[in-house]
């Protein structure tokens, strides 16, 4: 039973659930480990770099290992969202995976730095499709009460592949070879693509022309008097007129979806040219925040390059767009209170994730003296208590609602993330530890929450977009973070220690630092995390102030009830 914080508005239209009738363990499975290959191959080259370089050279460019898969999974989410709703999930996550094995293959045939740096990029491609496919096909397979066991099943994985793929990276770079790094993908992928083309069953896709004359043959509904749809009428809208004879039909299509439990396919000509322009415009937009100030100065002509690039690619976005039949990114994402509201507050959730995972490595060994991968422990501590907290979150939102439990997650992670600049120095390891197993059970009352919620609140046709649209604001506010706090930190540093000390440079020095340098490196932290504190007060005025008090929820029970 949902509780005071969730509004159960009546849908019109049957919520279309991906179907498994062999059991969703199978599937489930899959899932599993398609997001153990995205989640481990963000991390897991990072220990393999001295090999690599050995073997390949390009010790220079060698960040864009890192950089161009990031880039490349983050300006794909949104057009593989909108695949997903308009082709279906299966498809896109089968061509999604087969693209990200293609590109481990090619990794680990790697000729040059060029070549691989490349071939990451392809690897970035298919890793879009199985970040966001994966998140949509865990909301199809279970209802509102349930998701919160797959979500966080799914979180453990994540949490699990980000902190145990440095290590796996070391040990197959020390004991093998580097390129088993990519080879293993191969056999893990390949389980996962069996599994979904065998046990994992869409609902019965059809057209809307198909069932309006199903519609007109069995005299359920008069598509002249379903009536129109507000989000037609847009003044100075090209596409409106078209949009709005869409949508009079779209309203009738939806009733008898409602009964024949179809899902219907749109045949709308798919906006490729929003796709290019979203691609380029995200692809300048991060060269330009994760290389600025690392290969070239923010206020140099590269960066200001960048960002005018970027800025100007953006005002042809908006307008191809408004201008496209069915867009990529399309208007209602940012119309509706509760979808904006989401994509604001995880975006400051993937701002201030910077803190401990970037930075606290770092401090770690620096200040506290730990090896590599005894920091890492410290940090693993946050991956214990961010599942368990997810997991059990249903019974919060039950009784108070979405944004009041997620309020509570991220007032609890502000607190903490505060507490941090007065940990003593140099202190103890179990310090910072507590502080992240807290920070996790903090955020697994934040996160969840909101993306079980804001999921619940769209049908099966526009959930895809939706859950997209929520990872793409995390993956760009992950790459301001690093961008904003690395300037932080590089300017207390160069304060302490003198001009051309930043934090890359410390990783030489970690393993014998003196006193002058942990103090500086303990002020530049504290100060990122007060950073990381402002993101998440900020996170907490969105969901004050913009966020429904109520989220407009739509179950399952009431699609029926609405289709009888």
């Amino acid at each position: 039973m949902e509780g005071p914080g969730v509004s159960r508005t009546t849908t019109r239209q049957a919520a279309a659930t991906a179907t498994t009738p062999r059991g969703r363990g199978p599937v489930v499975a899959a899932l599993m480990l398609g997001m153990a290959l995205a989640a481990l191959d963000g991390t897991v080259v990072s220990t393999a770099v001295p090999q690599i370089v050995g073997d390949l050279g390009g010790l220079s460019v060698f960040s864009w290992l890192f950089s161009g898969y990031l880039l490349a999974v983050t300006v794909t989410l949104p057009v593989y969202g909108k695949l997903c709703d308009t082709f279906g999930r299966k498809p896109v996550l089968i061509a999604g995976t087969i693209l990200f094995l293609i590109g481990s293959l090619l990794c680990a045939m790697a000729w040059s730095m060029g070549s691989l740096i490349a071939f990451r990029i392809v690897q970035g491609l298919g890793g879009g499709a199985l970040q966001g496919t994966i998140q949509t096909i865990a909301a199809d397979l279970y209802p509102l009460k349930e998701r919160p066991k797959i979500q966080a099943k799914l979180s453990s994985v994540w949490a699990t592949a980000s902190v145990a793929g440095p290590a796996a990276g070391g040990l197959l770079a020390g004991y093998a070879d580097w390129r088993w790094i990519f080879l293993i993908n191969l056999p893990v992928g390949l389980v996962a693509l069996w599994l979904v083309g065998r046990y994992l069953v869409e609902p019965e896709r059809k057209s809307a022309e198909a069932a309006d004359s199903a519609a007109r043959a069995d005299g359920q509904v008069d598509p002249q008097a379903a009536g129109g749809d507000a989000r037609a009428a847009v003044p100075g809208d090209a596409a409106a007129p078209h949009r709005a004879r869409w949508y009079r039909k779209a309203h009738a299509v939806r009733k008898v979806a409602a009964v024949r439990k179809v899902s219907v396919v749109r045949k709308v000509p798919v906006d490729w040219a929003g796709a290019v322009t979203i691609f380029a415009t995200g692809s300048l937009l991060l060269t330009a925040l994760v290389q600025g100030g690392v290969a070239w100065p923010w206020l140099s002509a590269p960066s200001l390059g960048l960002f005018a690039g970027a800025l100007a690619l953006a005002g042809v976005t908006v307008l191809v767009e408004r201008r496209a039949a069915d867009p990529i990114i399309p208007g209602w994402i940012w119309r509706r209170r509760t979808i904006s509201a989401v994509n604001l507050a995880l975006g400051a959730l993937g701002l201030l994730m910077v803190a401990p995972t970037v930075f606290l490595p770092t401090y770690a060994q620096s200040v506290l003296g730990l090896g590599p991968i005894a920091a890492g422990f410290v940090l693993s501590a946050m991956t214990l208590s961010w599942p368990v907290t997810a997991a059990l979150s249903n019974r919060v939102y039950n009784r108070i609602g979405f944004r009041q439990t997620a309020v509570i997650g991220i007032t609890l992670a502000l607190l903490v993330l505060l507490a941090f600049p007065f940990l003593p120095f140099p202190g103890e390891p179990w310090q910072p530890a507590l502080l992240m197993l807290l920070l996790g059970g903090a955020l697994g009352l934040f996160q969840l929450p909101l993306i079980v919620g804001v999921q619940s609140t769209v049908p099966y046709e526009e959930r895809g977009t939706t859950t997209a649209s929520v990872l793409f604001c995390r993956q760009v506010g992950q790459s301001v973070g690093a961008a904003l706090f690395g300037a932080i930190a590089n300017g207390v540093l160069a304060s302490r220690l003198g001009t051309g000390t930043d934090v890359d440079s410390l990783a030489y020095a970690l393993g014998h630092a003196d006193d002058t340098l942990r103090r500086a490196v303990d002020a530049a932290v504290d100060y990122v995390y007060l950073g990381a504190a402002g993101a998440a007060a900020l996170a907490l005025l969105v969901l004050l102030t913009l966020a429904p008090r109520r989220f407009p929820v739509l179950t399952e029970h009431q699609d029926r009830g609405q289709s009888a």
